[in-house]
């Protein structure tokens, strides 16, 4: 039997396919025993959501916590909202007594408008709630679903957490409904609700400025980029278990474009993979024809961005594909032509607003760094 492609990517990293994170895993493991709540910050595609789910498996099976995951860029209506959350109430918070068919009735009751319930062959279930309801209804129902984990953790004895990714998209549904939770929520401390974002300016907003109800009522969690020497053991290993093996510098090659981002390590290391026969193993002319692949996958989505991007931005983005990671400084824009400081800074905000342009105490990067090899090759 030939061995399945170990690199996962477009999805979330699971099992062996997750690296790294183990110490951040185990915090937030323990931030949501403990019932903590948790904010936890990165651009897209840094594996939040991998995180999370990692943190869930462990105490879902060391100690039989009842987990709900709500992603709310699934939910573009304030009725889609309340639908994943009765799912994932019914689903992965209500004990097995509770979700017996004829219980499902009792388990929602209260609710100011009762969905619509549809089981499958399998036992799966759904709920829908038809628009056109007045807001309020809509509001006291999603209050009544924000209540209960409280009222099934208390009533059967278990430890939830529920988990909302992308949570900046809320202020997109109604910019009351942070404040409409966040009176629910002060009354569960036996509940622990971990808050995803990648929009950090939106994030930061919600979290830590003095007039929003959620100020200051999560714990405060960020991540990065992996260190390059903790990621090359593991893709040295996942060559090695599947019969393959890397020629020497090829890991640091691979790294060397990547600059440990998770999702682009996992995609740039599966085409790697992909192109070398069992028993054989990788060379640098291998990485090479893999982030051609790579790129010419890409290219219409980088093309878009491009084409969007005003002309100070594409500047900016041109000048940090070339030479990222060094403060913006006199010197660096008229080494790169940039414009003056003021429309550097403009241009800077816009993309970081984007997730395009990411910033730590070295200075700025572009985000995504096939982006950046694109651009040195395309528009450069």
């Amino acid at each position: 039997m030939p061995h399945q492609n170990p690199f996962r990517y477009g999805h979330l990293a699971l099992d062996a396919a997750f690296t790294d994170r183990d110490r951040e895993a185990r915090e937030l493991a323990r931030d949501m025993w403990n019932g903590q709540d948790v904010v936890l910050v990165a651009p897209r595609r840094y594996g939040k959501s991998s995180l999370a789910w990692r943190a869930a498996s462990d105490v879902i099976a060391r100690h039989g916590m009842r987990v709900g995951y709500v992603d709310l860029l699934a939910a573009p209506s304030k009725e889609k909202f309340a639908e994943k959350l009765a799912a994932t109430i019914y689903e992965d918070v209500a004990p097995q007594l509770a979700r017996a068919r004829d219980r499902v009735t009792s388990l929602l009751s209260g609710l100011r408008i009762n969905p619509s319930v549809t089981f499958d062959a399998h036992g799966g279930v759904s709920f829908s709630f038809a628009a056109g309801h007045a807001s309020q209804d809509v509001d006291a129902t999603l209050e009544r679903l924000f209540e209960l984990p409280a009222q099934l953790a208390a009533e059967h004895k278990l430890r939830v957490a529920i988990v909302f990714d992308e949570f900046q998209e809320l202020v997109e549904l109604d910019p009351r409904l942070p404040a409409l939770m966040r009176s629910v929520f002060q009354r569960q401390p036996e509940v622990a609700h971990v808050y995803l974002g990648s929009r950090r300016h939106m994030m930061d907003k919600l979290f830590n400025d003095e007039h929003e109800p959620f100020w200051r009522s999560a714990k405060q969690m960020e991540i990065g980029l992996i260190d390059p020497e903790a990621f090359r053991p593991y893709i040295e290993s996942q060559f090695e278990r599947t019969d393959r093996g890397l020629a020497a510098g090829v890991a640091d090659r691979v790294l060397s474009v990547t600059r440990g981002h998770p999702y682009a390590t996992q995609e740039l290391c599966y085409f790697v993979w992909d192109a070398v026969p069992e028993g054989f193993s990788a060379t640098s002319s291998d990485v090479d024809r893999a982030l051609e692949t790579v790129l010419r996958s890409e290219h219409a989505h980088f093309s878009r961005i491009w084409e969007k991007a005003a002309r100070g931005q594409r500047l900016v983005l041109q000048a940090l594909a070339a030479q990222p990671n060094v403060p913006i400084s006199e010197e660096y824009r008229h080494r790169h032509g940039l414009p003056p400081d003021a429309t550097v800074r403009k241009a800077l905000r816009t993309l970081a607003a984007d997730e395009l342009v990411a910033r730590d105490a070295s200075g700025y990067r572009i985000s995504e760094p096939f982006l950046a090899e694109w651009i040195l090759r395309f528009e450069s």
